[in-house]
């Protein structure tokens, strides 16, 4: 398994690491995703630790805890052998407080996470959205005590803008405190709006992308095609409306495209699609999902070889899509010849 470093943190996390949202199957989201006990989550784990897939993500919100209680117990015994990634901030209760990146929810939920997880510190700790009611200032210094008591190893966000994550990484440098080397972010071949602000801003400041959904929330397993039905055991026939959305002429292009790849190859269309995202600048670790050892092993076929120069070529073609302004007249650089070409 390659290892990668995550930002400028000197921390080495593997090119691939697994999703725990199938953990738990609780809720009308979660459910969709998949339902895995913890006797299936020991059989996962013991496939992904075999080869080397040692970074395991997950949050409180999936399956209101469930998910982080199944991954702790899959992991009992072996805890020193895998890196947890966890995410919160979003709402985990009616309270007024149960919510948000407030000191008083940081550190109630940081401890929460903590005890589902069966364990004593989290290595990478990330925000699942921005909160705008609470200073970032407040939010750093919370995150950096967290850190100090041996609670936490590596801070990250994840869904934060561009702007929301230079604040935070400027009042970081300004006040001394632990800096963000981590951004969770979507990414796909369907969906590259990561490119536009938060590709650059990661290069310039050293945040290391975790991709999740890198298949376009299951649209790029091969499975969805021009003038065919959803096919019955698809999940986007309850979760459509929880996905980053997509053109559906857009999808078929970029389908068409990865076939030809894919004769070419031999590979499947997701390896395809996480091969492309592997090469791609600052991502430390994409992050697979499976429901079952079959899904998985396929999925772990995504290393091992490398799509040429000339099908990256063709995938970024039929993927390109007309950035939003202000990135488009920089993007094409029509206003100066030093502007950025797409990366």
């Amino acid at each position: 398994m390659e290892q990668r470093l995550l930002g400028n943190s000197g921390f080495k996390v593997p090119a691939l690491g697994f999703g725990a949202g199938t953990f738990g199957g609780q809720g009308p989201l979660f459910s969709a995703w998949g339902n895995t006990d913890v006797a299936g989550a020991r059989s996962i784990v013991d496939i992904c630790l075999e080869a080397g897939v040692s970074l395991f993500d997950t949050a409180d919100v999936y399956s209101n805890g469930a998910s982080e209680s199944i991954l702790g117990a899959a992991l009992k015994g072996r805890r020193g052998q895998a890196i947890i990634s966890t995410k919160l901030s979003l709402r985990m209760g009616d309270g007024p407080n149960d919510v948000g990146a407030s000191r008083h929810h940081l550190i109630e939920a940081t401890h929460a996470a903590l005890k589902r997880l069966d364990t004593d510190h989290i290595d990478i700790l990330q925000l699942h959205a921005f909160d705008a009611m609470t200073p970032v200032e407040q939010v750093l210094r919370t995150l950096d005590d967290l850190v100090r008591d041996g609670k936490v190893r590596y801070i990250g966000v994840s869904n934060f803008s561009g702007w929301q994550l230079m604040k935070s990484l400027a009042a970081a440098d300004r006040l001394g405190l632990q800096r963000y080397v981590a951004n969770q972010t979507y990414y796909s071949l369907i969906g590259r709006d990561y490119e536009y602000e938060l590709m650059p801003l990661g290069i310039d400041q050293g945040v290391g992308a975790i991709v999740w959904s890198p298949l376009g929330w299951g649209r790029l397993t091969g499975k969805v095609r021009r003038g065919q039905p959803l096919p019955e055991g698809s999940r986007l026939h309850e979760t459509a409306g929880f996905a980053p959305p997509v053109v559906d002429e857009h999808l078929y292009r970029v389908v068409d495209a990865m076939d030809i790849v894919a004769e070419e190859t031999g590979k499947t269309l997701p390896q395809i699609a996480l091969n492309w995202l592997l090469q791609r600048p600052t991502v430390a670790s994409v992050l697979i999902g499976a429901r079952d050892a079959v899904q998985l092993r396929q999925n772990l076929g995504a290393l091992g070889w490398q799509l040429t120069a000339d099908q990256v070529k063709r995938l970024d073609a039929a993927s390109a899509t007309t950035p939003p302004y202000p990135y488009y007249p920089y993007w094409n650089g029509q206003f100066s010849e030093r502007s950025p070409a797409p990366v």
